[in-house]
């Protein structure tokens, strides 16, 4: 009865007071790689104590559940845990986590339903306007993302992800990025396909999606949308150059530096001010300490669902 009650208290403390200190965290922007497996360790660690607490609350509501959780554990073990005689309030709990979980797997499949949906529908836009040549005339390429150069006034870049993965880039943006420039810009767009981020993006939507009152999920979204981006203009950064990838990033978005009242589309100035203020990345321990904290979530919650267990061996 233990367990089950800190796994539930503990992963309330995760999702509410936890999401709001990480978010406020100054040094997420210099090492936004790794702020982003810190947010995916915390969610984990949250799904964790749901995932552990629906196993034991399903244990305390069935005893042959129970007595198949178990089997071929060492005397004292079952009883450490107190689950017998809260047939009631496990059943109560096992129900909500059950739906809970039904729901979560329910909105990943729509969100990757929807996701691919809406990537072909570009494939087949983007092949419309940059047919293939065929087999036979086609030259042979590695490998890899394709480049498609798209015939637009409009300087623009960007990379639809997948088993056949584009970096798309307009005329506009030839014509107005130098080739260093231009370098860094698909170097970012490159980052985005090899780190999957977009497998990353539509975790974060479908847990927001489906559970709209939790507020760990939908700081996830928001800080992965963010931070993805930084991870990205860093590899382009480290590889072309800061200035070169502020450089490029101002010319793609420069229009709507001019047009845009203060307030609108204030990630890409910020992101451009990072880059040109080049702040330093984290020393080295205190990198390996920050992961050591978020790899040490998910453990603690494994440490306390089998804590009872463990406890009656010494």
């Amino acid at each position: 009865m233990t367990a089950l009650l800190s796994l539930l208290l503990l992963g309330t403390v995760l999702a509410t007071v936890v999401p709001g200190r990480l978010a406020r965290a100054g040094w997420a922007e210099r090492e936004p790689v790794l702020a982003l497996l810190v947010w995916q360790c915390l969610v984990v660690a949250v799904l964790l104590c749901c995932a552990l607490s629906l196993l034991l609350a399903g244990a305390a509501a069935l005893p042959e559940l129970r007595t198949a959780v178990f089997a071929g554990a060492p005397a004292g073990v079952e009883a450490a845990y107190g689950l017998a005689g809260l047939e009631g309030w496990g059943r109560l709990t096992a129900t909500v986590l059950a739906a809970g979980g039904v729901w979560t797997a329910v909105s990943l499949a729509r969100e990757i339903r929807a996701a691919r949906a809406l990537r072909g529908h570009r494939h087949a836009q983007l092949t419309s306007r940059a047919p293939e040549l065929p087999l036979g005339l086609a030259p042979a390429r590695p490998t890899g993302e394709r480049l498609v150069v798209l015939e637009s006034v409009r300087p623009e870049a960007w990379s639809l992800p997948g088993p056949h993965a584009r970096l798309v880039v307009t005329t506009g943006a030839l014509r107005q990025l130098s080739d260093r420039e231009l370098a860094a810009v698909l170097s970012h767009e490159r980052g985005h396909v090899r780190a999957r981020h977009h497998w990353l993006a539509q975790c974060a939507e479908a847990l927001a999606t489906g559970f709209p009152g939790v507020g760990v999920f939908a700081a996830f979204r928001h800080q992965v949308a963010v931070l993805v981006e930084l991870a990205a203009d860093d590899r382009a950064a480290r590889r072309h150059g800061r200035l070169t990838t502020a450089g490029a990033l101002v010319e793609l978005n420069s229009p709507l530096f001019r047009t845009c009242p203060p307030g609108q589309l204030a990630q890409s100035p910020a992101r451009v001010d990072r880059l040109l203020l080049g702040a330093p990345r984290l020393p080295v321990p205190s990198r390996l300490a920050l992961t050591l904290a978020a790899l040490a979530a998910p453990a603690a919650v494994l440490l306390l669902a089998v804590a009872p267990g463990l406890g009656t061996l010494v």
